[in-house]
């Protein structure tokens, strides 16, 4: 990452505390080199977002098709898992299995998940986000390592949403 390409957390910050403040239910600031989206749950929980600036509101064709974001496979990819699909990261932080260290994981390889089912915890700026699964099926693959840094789009799980998954 080049100097202009470096996250000014006070900015991020003040975004949050604008967002966190006031009734805006979602805020969006664009820069030439950053990227914030802040949206406030009903209950007072702020996701926050960090995508590349000019990043498509979309996922890469590659995450969506269970890709890394290169458009590589996954670690785990062999030959009969492109039907698996990716849980991503919405934003930059710190990834986390469990609600604390002493906690069981959320879910863990082998378990089946419901849409809208917390898988982990990403933790941006002392806030902590909980994500959730887009979709139901059987978790086949955990990617990311707890307690280590993820980027945004970066996949974290790969999930099987076949008959035979969920």
């Amino acid at each position: 990452m080049s100097d202009n390409e470096k996250f000014d957390f006070e900015q991020i910050r003040a975004v949050i505390r604008l967002a966190a403040e006031s009734d805006i239910a979602e805020l969006e600031v664009e820069s030439p080199t950053l990227r914030v989206l802040v949206k406030k749950t009903p209950g007072g929980v702020i996701h926050v977002s960090t995508p590349p600036p000019h990043a498509s509101r979309q996922a890469s064709p590659h995450v969506a098709e269970g890709l890394g974001p290169t458009g590589t496979a996954p670690e785990a990819a062999g030959p009969e898992s492109n039907h698996l699909k990716p849980i991503t990261a919405p934003m930059v932080g710190t990834f986390y299995r469990a609600a604390s260290p002493d906690a069981p994981p959320f879910v863990d390889e082998g378990d089946v998940v419901e849409q809208g089912q917390t898988v982990c915890i990403i933790e941006a700026m002392k806030l902590f986000n909980e994500i959730q699964s887009e979709l139901p099926g059987r978790v086949v693959k955990v990617l990311a390592e707890n307690g280590v840094p993820v980027e945004y789009g970066q996949p974290l799980f790969l999930i099987d949403p076949g008959p035979n998954g969920a």
